[in-house]
């Protein structure tokens, strides 16, 4: 995928203007976030859950050398494999070499954020490989060409009608007169078409939630079956994963499971949770006749120790994007890269470089709604300030913002100086702006005016009014 982060402003338009994107935001917005509190108010103890998985994790990853190598020597105990590589390249070679040497044709895969980050399926196809996606809305995206705009709900920026006319145009052998109005409809038609692509797939790979050092265990959860099916009857099951993804316990998964699925979805727990440990034993009926797990780098040990550690604590829930203003207002696509919302405005800046990708933290209200639904309370507004100082240094945010800020702090350190201007400014607009209350174009200001109306001010400022209420005393 072909990073478009430098060119946020430009998609943000594009997505305002487009009418089918707008509806499916809008239920969006009214979904994902009534679930996730119906789901919390039948859990009393939430808070507690998110403090427990909060330790688990900052202990992971201040001991992240030690659990790999645990999580190593068990996988091989098992009877599989585990393959380090430090950048998309390296992780691409490593599964193409893995197909090729079972002289592998297709291979079925379940939704993986770091198989999307490594553009594997393109990869795959230029070496004659045929990847089919089998999560469904994955499968949607893929037929029509697209990315995941959201990281649980791939095309949730599209609408039954157009996932529809998807299915007509790709599925040619079928009655072109079948109803496809309804949801179930489409789901049924997509089982179908899928079913013969599970059985005769060569490979199958899936991503990975969770990885537990203790057993060696790799774990995904879903709600349509589909990883279950991609790793049952194939030649070798990879697993793509992310440095970060290791827990040290089953107990430990288990408080990670009880907050992920209320999160994502408002579910207790996702329909099928399957914890997948090395390739079929001789007295299996059923399993993958090999068992890889590709852990990929790609600049995560290097935000180890930083203000963006927390950054690595994050279980990919979609939590942050679900409440986010920016992300309900413009979807994922405009983000322009693999990672979407809150979460992408700190990791893309982070594996891409805040000189490709600076826009993406500065696209924030500061609502503190990400960080407040967090399950693992990563401070998310408080990394994109910091993405925004970069930027700042290094003088690559817009020259009037630098000089804007400058002149702000100049004024903020001299409290006397500011509160002085400040009377001047607020008169001076104030009587300008009496005869309408509000300004519709203002200089300096056309961002806001752009879309809104600025107040007038009125009255006297808060400052003098909070300096008079504590003179008054009490």
């Amino acid at each position: 995928m072909e990073p478009t982060s430098n060119a946020f402003k430009e998609n943000a338009h594009r997505a305002l203007a487009d009418a089918n994107l707008q509806k499916a935001l809008g239920m969006m917005r009214r979904g994902f976030p009534n679930k996730r509190a119906t789901a919390l108010a039948r859990l009393p103890e939430f808070d507690a859950l998110r403090e427990q998985a909060k330790a688990i994790k900052d202990h992971v990853l201040e001991n992240l050398d030690l659990y790999l190598e645990i999580f190593e020597q068990n996988v091989i105990a098992q009877g599989g494999q585990v393959h380090w590589c430090r950048t998309p390249q390296e992780a691409r070679e490593t599964v193409l070499a893995i197909c090729s040497r079972l002289d592998a044709k297709t291979v079925t895969k379940g939704k993986s954020m770091i198989a999307e980050e490594m553009a594997l399926n393109d990869y795959l196809e230029q070496h004659g490989v045929t990847p089919v996606e089998t999560d469904l809305g994955e499968y949607i995206i893929q037929i029509r060409k697209e990315h995941p705009s959201h990281i649980i709900a791939p095309a949730i920026h599209l609408v039954k009608e157009q996932i529809a006319e998807s299915f007509r145009q790709t599925h040619k052998g079928l009655d072109p007169a079948r109803p496809l109005e309804e949801a179930s409809a489409l789901v049924a038609e997509a089982r179908t078409v899928l079913r013969q692509k599970f059985l005769s797939a060569d490979v199958g790979i899936t991503g990975a939630n969770f990885c537990v050092a203790e057993t060696g265990s790799t774990v995904i959860v879903t709600n349509e079956g589909n990883g279950d099916l991609t790793q049952t009857v194939t030649k070798a099951h990879i697993v793509m994963a992310s440095l970060e993804k290791l827990v040290p316990t089953l107990e430990d998964l288990s408080t990670l499971l009880r907050l992920l699925a209320r999160s994502a979805t408002g579910q207790e727990f996702s329909t099928y949770t399957t914890l997948s440990t090395g390739p079929r034993r001789a007295d299996d009926t059923d399993g993958p006749g090999e068992y890889h797990v590709v852990f990929l780098d790609n600049g995560r040990s290097a935000m180890l120790g930083t203000e963006f550690q927390d950054m690595l604590r994050c279980i990919r829930c979609g939590a942050c994007m679900n409440h986010c203003p920016v992300y309900g207002t413009v979807g994922g696509h405009a983000y322009g890269w693999v990672y979407p919302g809150p979460i992408g405005a700190v990791l893309t800046p982070t594996l891409l470089g805040v000189d490709k990708a600076g826009h993406l933290p500065n696209a924030s209200t500061f609502c503190g709604r990400c960080e407040s639904v967090c399950p693992m309370k990563i401070p998310l507004p408080r990394m994109m300030r910091h993405w925004r100082e970069h930027e700042f240094e290094r003088k690559l945010s817009p020259a009037p913002y630098r000089y804007g800020l400058k002149a702000w702090a100049f004024l903020a350190t001299r409290p006397p100086l500011y509160r002085f201007t400040a009377a001047v400014a607020s008169r001076v607009l104030g009587w300008i702006g009496a005869p309408h209350g509000r300004f519709r174009s203002l200089p300096l200001a056309g961002g806001w005016t752009q879309g809104r109306d600025l107040p007038a001010p009125e009255g006297r400022s808060f400052m003098s009014l909070w300096a008079e209420r504590r003179k008054a005393g009490p």
